[in-house]
């Protein structure tokens, strides 16, 4: 069996790896030029870093990021509403990764390279469309490129939230639902704040900070530390912003008036945004969930699959678990479409839900919550929500999500 993978983002290339660890031929055609670090601090749960365990890396991603510790929620004046230790702290056998996605991306890329040769990825392949027969599936390229087609008995479509394949799968879908927030997302070197492991969330329904370690600095004593910085300006449902205005480089003047809302004192959050000379600006916005991933020999992962609003720290986690799970299933299945059908009565129940949950708040509902009941802060944090009922919507998630402790553990045991 061969598969033709399109895209060569975390979901394509982890898919590779777990092919071939399954003693299963593939290839992967990127529609840009070359794999290049971008985007900014991203989490991976202990359920997507025990699969890519299992594929020997876990030296690899304590090279690149930080072994979150622990995980703290408070209100946008920093008052503290949840605490709970993460990864190995708490107890997975297993650690959880912050981490940049370019730089995880590109120690995929040199694991694909390694193990399946220097020509398992195939750059400047800009997808236009499939088509397929009883025996096989054949993905076309833009015109003038050096490879016009490849074909394969499967056709794995990881090439994101924009992705031609879904389009052609589904040519009347709606577009990009946007839940009217702005995202500011930036990097930058500068001194640890608490113990240079802990990741915290801050905020409500109107403003959000995330801010995280996501490596060790270049300077002793220095970490590169990952901030989003949110603002709702429009309502749930408006028309999500033009495909022009994606990842468009942000500007100090329009916002910093944000940055101002927020009195988190762990760290000079006005200073650390002042020291990013680049960051970028991006809609939050995800898709409708899909009633079907697969046409006959074709399947959707990944982004492509099931974009969600980067809430629980989730996307790129599923795409690693959708790889997991559709290698399985091509190993274990005589025929692909038998095998594709198989990934997608496990998958898409699965991530539709979190989907729906993510657009609720997911674990971040906790300080949503308190700020729709206080939202001037509270003086008595358990006269307002009480711990049961935050632990609910904390532990809920994880426990639908699929990384819940006694998940995570069993499944490894397993």
């Amino acid at each position: 069996m061969k598969a033709i993978i399109v895209g060569g983002g975390i979901g394509g290339l982890t898919t590779a790896l777990m092919l071939h660890a399954r003693g299963l031929d593939c290839q992967i055609f990127e529609a840009a030029p070359e794999i290049r670090e971008l985007g900014v601090g991203i989490n991976v749960l202990p359920h997507a870093i025990r699969e890519l365990a299992e594929l020997g890396l876990l030296p690899a991603l304590d090279e690149i990021g930080i072994r979150t510790r622990e995980l703290i929620y408070a209100t946008r004046h920093g008052q503290e509403i949840w605490r709970e230790p993460r990864g190995i702290d708490a107890g997975y056998d297993v650690p959880q990764f912050s981490i940049h996605r370019g730089h995880l991306q590109a120690m995929l890329h040199r694991a694909v390279l390694e193990r399946l040769g220097s020509d398992a990825v195939v750059t400047g392949q800009a997808c236009t469309g499939y088509k397929q027969n009883e025996g096989s599936a054949t993905v076309y390229f833009t015109e003038g490129c050096a490879i016009s087609s490849a074909s394969g008995d499967v056709v794995i479509a990881a090439d994101g939230i924009h992705s031609v394949i879904r389009r052609q799968m589904f040519p009347n879908e709606a577009g990009l639902k946007w839940n009217g927030v702005m995202m500011w997302r930036g990097a930058t070197e500068t001194e640890p704040f608490l113990d240079g492991r802990t990741m915290i969330v801050a905020g409500g329904f109107t403003y959000k900070l995330v801010l995280y370690p996501i490596a060790r600095g270049t300077l002793p004593g220095k970490v590169l530390n990952n901030w989003v910085v949110t603002y709702r300006p429009g309502v749930d449902g408006a028309p999500a912003p033009k495909r022009e205005d994606w990842s468009r480089r942000g500007t100090h003047e329009e916002l910093m008036p944000h940055v101002e809302k927020f009195g988190v004192d762990v760290i000079d959050l006005p200073a650390l945004v002042r020291a990013t000379d680049t960051f970028f600006e991006y809609p939050m916005c995800d898709r409708d969930p899909l009633p079907w991933w697969t046409d006959g020999r074709v399947a959707l992962i990944g982004d492509a699959a099931h974009p969600m609003y980067p809430v629980g720290s989730n996307g790129a986690s599923q795409a690693i678990i959708d790889a997991r799970m559709l290698a399985d299933c091509l190993a274990q299945a005589e025929h692909g479409r038998a095998a594709l059908a198989a990934y997608q009565a496990s998958r898409l129940p699965a991530t539709a839900e979190i989907v729906r949950l993510n657009r609720k708040g997911g674990p971040e509902g906790v300080i949503d919550e308190v700020e729709r009941r206080a939202p001037n802060g509270c003086a008595d944090l358990d006269g307002v929500i009480s711990f049961a009922e935050r632990e609910a919507i904390v532990r809920g998630y994880a426990a639908t999500a699929g990384f819940s402790t006694s998940q995570v553990n069993q499944a490894r045991a397993s």
